[in-house]
């Protein structure tokens, strides 16, 4: 009877011989992680970053606008630490006038530094 050679299979990260499943790719959860954390890290720091900015965002509209529909100065939104390079979408009227959405809290540019914040009630 021939045998099947058997290939050593060993973990990805540290290179130790792997027991068990013929599909395992790690020795344990340790080193699971951290063949992922190098392999993601830049990006994941990036996107965790822009995440937690979005989320101020969405917060500070959302404090600010209680009832779904009021007006501030931008430099109230300023002063708490608003992004106004980060959303999440757009939605332009017929008019031709630009809402910024974070979720769902937006604002419009009105004149004067003045901002009207709406809740889109849809999401």
């Amino acid at each position: 009877m021939i045998r099947p050679s058997i290939t050593k299979r060993t973990c990805l990260e540290c290179g130790d011989e792997l027991m068990g499943r013929s599909d395992k790719k790690f020795c344990n959860d340790q080193c699971r992680t951290v063949y992922n954390q190098k392999l993601n890290g830049d990006a994941t720091e990036l996107i965790r970053n822009i995440n937690n900015q979005l989320r101020k965002n969405r917060a500070i509209l959302s404090e600010l606008n209680p009832d779904g529909k009021t007006s501030v100065r931008k430099s109230v939104l300023e002063k708490k630490g608003f992004n106004f390079k980060l959303f999440t979408s757009t939605y332009t009227t017929k008019e031709k006038r630009t809402y910024y959405f974070v979720y769902d809290q937006g604002y419009l540019q009105l004149e004067n530094d003045y901002f009207m914040l709406v809740e889109n009630k849809d999401f």
